[in-house]
This record gives C-alpha cells, structure tokens and sequence, in this order.
C-alpha cells in the first residue's frame, strides 16, 4: 500500500494512504489544483494592474497637480483654471469646475477668498 503526506499552501497536512495509483492520481489532482490556483492569482494581479494604469485622472487630480506646480501661487478664477486645463488637453466647463473646485476648499487642499464680487482661489 501506497502513502503520501501533502501539505497545503495553508499549512494543513494531508496524509493519503491506497494503492500506487490512486495515491499518483491524488496527488496529480493536488498538483494541477494548484498549478490553476498560481495561475488564476497571476490573472487577478494582471487584470488590477491594468486597471490601476487605465485609471483616468480627475478634474479633481488635475486641479490639485495645478496646486501643485504653482498655478494657484497667485489667486485664480474658475475661468482661468479652465482655461490652465484645456492648455494641457482637458476641457471641463467651468459649472463642473465650480463643483470641483469647492469641494477642494471644503477639503482644505485650496482656499478661497471674494476678490470685486467674484470667488478667485489660491493656497
């Protein structure tokens, strides 16, 4: 009589006890078993890789990069940071900007200040 101790990616240890065959057989099915696993988890890393590079920055991303190199060093208009958008490729009008934008200030990432009757925003 045949004997084969297998332990799993778990850790639990598994004994199997019966003929040549039947243990070759199990232990062939264990084997495939986690050959598909291996495989299925490389699929699923690919698949979240690629969607992590698909993901399209936001109005909200591209105004915060603006923040970051210095465009709202000096107090802006929606109009302008419009228009610093479309520059680099992205068109928002600016009735999506106001929602954006306010919600940065909201978050603290911009502030905001009434310059002639109209809202400008900055650091």
């Amino acid at each position: 009589m045949a004997k084969a101790t297998i332990k799993s990616k778990s850790g639990a240890v598994i004994t199997v006890e019966g003929s040549e065959k039947e243990v070759s057989g199990i232990i062939g099915i264990f084997e495939r078993a986690t050959v598909v696993g291996h495989a299925k988890e490389a699929i699923a890393k690919t698949q979240s890789a690629k969607k992590e590079q698909k993901r399209r920055a936001t109005a909200s991303d591209l105004v915060v990069g603006l923040k970051e190199d210095g465009f709202f060093d000096k107090p802006k208009g929606l109009a302008e940071v419009s228009k610093a958008l479309e520059e680099q490729g992205y068109i928002y009008p600016v009735t999506t900007l106001s929602g954006v934008v306010l919600g940065l200030v909201q978050k603290k990432l911009l502030g905001r200040k009434k310059v002639e009757g109209r809202w400008v925003y900055g650091k």
